[in-house]
């Protein structure tokens, strides 16, 4: 494989036009991503790839966060997405097609009380009411509750530990049933953001492949295959207070993107999406562990297979980002912080381009 790196001229003159008008250039979580030598906006998508303004194409191992688990622009979610497009988007009627404590670093979106005080724009009075305990620390969860237990509405954590810049961490054995069981002893809710993992491990939540059973469960990402959607789920002991509860939105009647996730969902079911997930990335992670290795450096590929995170050890993690940068510039999209994602879309050929783009990668340093 010829080693060859990208240009991106067009990126940055579009990014320095972008600074005019937009704070940073690029607003969102994308804007922490944003890299000199890297990409900053697309042209277009397929599958398991994008290319950007300068018609470079990346193999996607973000799969835009999380969302792509198909690949981009898979024809049977777009023909539901389109078909219900066609009989309206977002109507003034409902579609008939619509069926705290947490943990240290855990991430569960950008409302003011999951953020951390040192963030510009958060007060002290938002974070007053949630506590946190370290990842798979039960005694510690033990003695909030016995401390509090009477103040304490819910516990919610993702189904396993996956932070940024840090390893990933799975439950120890028998982790899920105690915190469900201090929970209930407690008349705690427990909840799984399964905004990340979701689909990913099984089709039934995560929380099946880790054998408990949680109050409610959020989906979101990957449910639509990209199309803006989320869901609640909760036990039928909970419907009737969650009938009390006003929420809604502008696009809360959307239609289109309910008809994309009931078609996603068909497809993930058809080919058995976790398992073959879950076996790529193992695939994919022995393979780069192994490249790694005969280049003389130590990668170490943590959390699930369908999601791995990476990271070099031994190394500064300025050494880690250059290697992931010199890995962009080769074609293969991932980012240093970040866990990645594996979509249905990747293929087999897919993996001999990352790995010797990686090699490439590891002898530029």
């Amino acid at each position: 494989m010829k080693n060859t790196t990208y240009e991106v001229t067009k990126s940055n003159e579009y990014f320095e036009k972008a600074k005019e008008v937009i704070p940073g250039g690029i607003f969102g979580h994308y804007k922490y991503a944003v890299r000199d030598t890297g990409p900053k906006f697309f042209s277009r998508s397929e599958g398991a790839y994008f290319w950007d303004l300068d018609d470079n194409r990346y193999i996607d191992l973000m799969c835009g966060y999380g969302p792509s688990i198909l690949g981009y622009n898979h024809p049977e979610v777009e023909e539901a997405f389109k078909t219900s497009s066609e009989k309206g988007n977002t109507v003034s009627l409902a579609s008939p097609i619509m069926v705290i404590v947490k943990i240290e670093d855990c991430y569960h979106r950008v409302s003011p009380w999951m953020q951390d005080k040192s963030r510009p724009g958060i007060i002290d009075s938002d974070n007053e009411h949630v506590l946190k305990i370290k990842w798979n620390d039960i005694e510690g969860l033990e003695e909030l509750l016995s401390l509090n237990g009477d103040d304490i509405a819910c516990f919610i954590s993702s189904p396993y530990d996956h932070p940024v810049s840090r390893d990933n961490s799975l439950p120890e054995e028998g982790y899920w049933k105690k915190i469900t069981s201090l929970c209930e002893q407690y008349g705690v809710l427990t909840i799984v953001d399964d905004v990340r993992a979701g689909f990913r491990i099984n089709l039934g939540g995560s929380n099946v492949a880790f054998d408990f059973s949680p109050d409610m469960i959020c989906f979101g990402k990957a449910i639509a295959n990209g199309h803006p959607l989320a869901s609640l789920v909760g036990k039928e002991k909970l419907k009737h207070s969650a009938e009390k509860v006003y929420f809604t939105g502008t696009q809360f009647f959307s239609a289109p993107p309910m008809a994309a996730a009931l078609a996603t969902l068909d497809q993930l079911q058809k080919e058995n999406a976790p398992n073959k997930l879950i076996e790529y990335g193992e695939n994919l992670n022995r393979r780069l562990v192994k490249v790694a290795e005969k280049e003389g450096f130590n990668l170490i590929a943590s959390g699930i297979p369908s999601m791995p995170y990476y990271r070099l050890e031994d190394v500064d993690f300025e050494t880690h980002f250059r290697w992931i940068d010199e890995c962009v510039r080769r074609g293969v999209y991932m980012l240093g912080y970040h866990n990645h994602f594996i979509s249905l879309a990747h293929r087999n050929e897919d993996i001999e381009f990352i790995e010797n783009t990686a090699k490439q990668a590891f002898q530029s340093l």
